[in-house]
């Protein structure tokens, strides 16, 4: 898409999107955001949360950012809102789903986050809620997100990390193997901690900050979580899943075992998700640099009050000859 406003070289990433793998179908996504639109808000209670908690960490922010791009808007307002904490002055929403991006107040704008319409250095800030996770080419989505911010303009988000679910895998496929004898991919892949740190320097982007927490979420039972991830338009998208109905009774083997594997209190289960946050900044000549090498002002010697020696001396000379 050419024209005011958006990338001159978004073709330029869509060639390299042909050397990506495609784990995720991304038209099963739009489906599946478009299914829980119009009941999103009855399962709203994780994007809500982790909006919450991206708003409390922009507080930390001692500056204002006049224009915000949210990625992954859902139907709107799970972040920092426009005149509240977090000195945002106006938000263009970016959606997915269209179903969900006309619920936006002040209208969306619908597009898929792995081509970003957006002209380069427009934001001050790209926060996103929990919306990256699914990205088929993560480190061309944040190359383009650093593009896309001014110079020491912020980026902020949150995605769903590899610990999420990790008691539905389990029992999932151990009832596919008890009752079919095999077992296919019926839970999303996610990224690791270890990784996000390395994908943000890879972006570009600057003072890089990667940490995590979990959240733990009892359920009724196998049945009720299924429903919930159905209502978050988040059910699984993995490409090379299984496209026939899943035969009931494996449904209710996996139940068993969840009940058996990963009881919480009152005969409830638990479902865990690791929620990975990122943080870094557009680079800007002001910001903190690592010096070069033999440039430091202050020996090491000198800050530990101890004697300097040249390469090769011994510490103690009356015992450089030792029989």
């Amino acid at each position: 898409m050419e024209g005011p406003g958006c990338f001159s070289d978004a073709a330029r990433h869509s060639a390299s999107m042909e050397t990506a793998p495609e784990i995720f179908d991304r038209n099963a996504l739009r489906v599946h955001r478009d299914r829980a639109a119009q009941t999103f808000g009855e399962y709203d209670f994780l994007v809500r949360e982790i909006g919450a908690r991206l708003s409390d960490r922009l507080l930390d922010m001692a500056r204002k950012f006049p224009l915000a791009l949210d990625l992954g808007a859902r139907t709107g307002g799970y972040g920092p809102v426009p005149g509240g904490p977090g000195g945002i002055e106006h938000v263009v929403s970016c959606e997915l789903s269209e179903r969900m991006a006309r619920q936006i107040e002040n209208s969306g704008v619908v597009c898929d986050p792995e081509i970003l319409p957006f002209a380069e250095g427009r934001f001050d800030l790209v926060y996103s809620n929990l919306e990256l996770h699914w990205a088929n080419d993560l480190p061309g989505c944040l190359l383009q997100i650093t593009r896309s911010l001014k110079s020491d303009g912020l980026f902020l988000a949150a995605i769903l990390g590899g610990n999420t679910l990790t008691e539905l895998r389990d029992v999932l496929m151990a009832a596919e193997l008890d009752v079919t004898g095999g077992a296919s991919p019926r839970v999303s892949p996610f990224a690791e901690l270890r990784d996000a740190g390395a994908l943000l320097q890879r972006a570009g982007l600057a003072l890089p900050v990667v940490d995590a927490d979990e959240i733990t979420v009892t359920y009724e039972n196998l049945f009720r979580l299924l429903a919930d991830l159905r209502g978050m338009g988040e059910t699984n998208t993995v490409r090379e899943r299984v496209r026939t109905a899943t035969r009931r009774n494996i449904f209710l083997r996996a139940a068993e075992l969840y009940l058996e594997r990963y009881p919480a209190e009152d005969g409830r289960i638990r479902a865990t998700f690791e929620i990975i946050y990122l943080h870094g900044w557009a680079p800007h000549e002001s910001q903190p640099k690592a010096l070069r090498p033999g440039s430091a002002k202050t020996s090491l010697a000198d800050a530990l009050g101890t004697a300097e020696y040249s390469a090769g001396d011994s510490a103690d000379p009356d015992r450089s000859n030792v029989d």
